[in-house]
């Protein structure tokens, strides 16, 4: 009598035994390291913006203010998820490799955009109503 295993069959790929998908894996390993530097991007243009237009800002440091950025760095990071979309997309309809090229440039616009969305939010959305 003999049985036959998911992880066998034919057809049934990696996401059959439990294991994440090997274009899965290739996306964790770019994406990931550039997380940090994203990030940290992010932050040195939120620190420009207070240390520069200081005693404007002075009023919104409490622990108010410190939770609701917190959840606009949350709000980034997921934004950021979003590029693990795209990888995806591209490995799926991409031919051959060539979309890898592509990865570098798809990071910085991706964090070009993100900057000028925070600055759009300080300068438009935030600024005029600090008291």
């Amino acid at each position: 009598m003999e049985t036959s295993r998911a992880t066998e069959r034919p057809g049934n790929g990696p996401q059959a035994s439990g294991r994440l998908p090997k274009g899965f894996l290739a996306a964790v390993r770019f994406w990931e390291p550039r997380r940090l530097v994203y990030n940290l991007l992010l932050a040195g243009f939120v620190l420009a913006w207070l240390v520069g237009t200081w005693p404007h800002f002075r009023p919104v440091m409490t622990l108010t203010g410190a939770l609701q950025l917190a959840v606009f760095a949350l709000l980034a990071n997921l934004c950021y998820c979003m590029a693990y979309v795209a990888e995806l997309f591209l490995q799926l309809f991409a031919s051959g490799t060539g979309w890898l090229r592509w990865r570098s440039a798809l990071w910085v616009l991706g964090t070009v955009l993100a900057i000028l969305i925070e600055n759009y939010w300080i300068a438009d959305e935030i600024y005029p109503f600090v008291r």
